[in-house]
């Protein structure tokens, strides 16, 4: 069955305004400091992965996948960022990602966007290297290693992020904490375990074609012709295929119904293409792809626009 692909993010009306402003402030001095650190620790030939890799994470967000109790989940994308090119230019990556969808597709209010990031760009991003670096260095920096960090990196970042996103649910009044959390916990668990896999289904085949990528920070001897045809068809590939995205809610919004806070959410104020539908178009599932392939340009222009301008500025 295709449907259009249904929005993701925390919405404006889950959380309190304190809660929001705090997580803004705290999102942007992070958002800042990655901003210095990208352009010291991103070499010249990384600067084009940085933007081939938001455009492909911001099409495999649309692409959500079925799992147990009527529910779905989408790749969140920062431990691939992270294991690829460290953790200052995931929060980067995924500040572009969150940023487009909320004020481009309406997914995720802008009051909450400081949230959306915090939770997707900066715990994710956080608990993503913290576990993978662990796991690389008590294997001794042997394959294995690599490959049960990436997974590792994966599953805890989507569960730990859903555990902060129920915290904030309860510290905003929306939902108490005894049922905010063992919910957000019970339904990313099983969603953490399809980011798991995507993360190792994507690290061994960078290990197997451009093993050089997994070292983040260090100067690429290649070319990136590979990286850019890859990503590119990659990208294209899960545009196309997004109309086929699981029609159920996702884990927040299947959480929000079975709590009864579903109804707090707010319309957004501005409506520029809601719901991934290109406008004018008919065709639900061509509206579907072409909103998703202007959107991964608008993520790859942004990303490698930010890349390109602090590496310039810090050489």
């Amino acid at each position: 069955m295709l449907a259009s692909v249904q929005p993701m993010h925390i919405p404006d009306g889950f959380l309190s305004t304190a809660v929001a402003v705090a997580l803004w402030v705290i999102s942007a001095v992070v958002i800042a400091v990655a901003f210095r650190r990208v352009g010291k620790e991103l070499g010249e030939r990384e600067v084009p992965v940085m933007g081939v890799l938001a455009a492909a994470i911001f099409a495999g967000q649309m692409l959500n996948f079925t799992v147990a109790g009527g529910t779905s989940g989408h790749l969140m994308g920062a431990a691939l960022a992270t294991i690829l090119l460290g953790p200052w230019a995931s929060v980067i990556i995924l500040t572009c990602v969150v940023g487009v969808q909320a004020l481009i597709f309406q997914d995720g209010g802008l009051l909450a966007l400081g949230a959306n990031i915090f939770n997707m760009g900066i715990v994710g991003t956080t608990v993503s290297f913290a576990a993978f670096s662990l796991v690389r260095k008590l294997s001794g920096g042997q394959k294995w290693g690599l490959y049960a960090g990436g997974f590792l990196a994966g599953w805890l970042s989507i569960f730990i992020a859903a555990l902060a996103v129920a915290l904030q649910l309860a510290l905003s009044g929306t939902s108490p904490a005894n049922i905010a959390i063992p919910a957000m916990a019970g339904v990313h668990a099983l969603i953490g375990i399809g980011e798991g896999l995507i993360t190792l289904g994507a690290v061994s085949l960078v290990m197997a074609a451009r093993p050089d990528l997994l070292k983040a920070g260090e100067t690429r001897n290649k070319g990136n012709a590979l990286v850019w045809a890859a990503g590119g068809l990659l990208t294209l590939l899960l545009a196309v295929l997004s109309p086929l995205a699981s029609i159920h809610p996702d884990g927040l919004e299947w959480v929000a119904g079975k709590a009864g806070f579903l109804q707090t959410a707010r319309e957004p104020l501005i409506k520029i293409i809601p719901g991934y539908l290109f406008p004018g178009v008919s065709n639900t599932a061509l509206a579907t792809i072409l909103a998703g392939v202007l959107g991964a340009l608008i993520v790859l222009a942004a990303a490698f626009a930010i890349a390109r301008a602090r590496r310039r500025k810090t050489s």
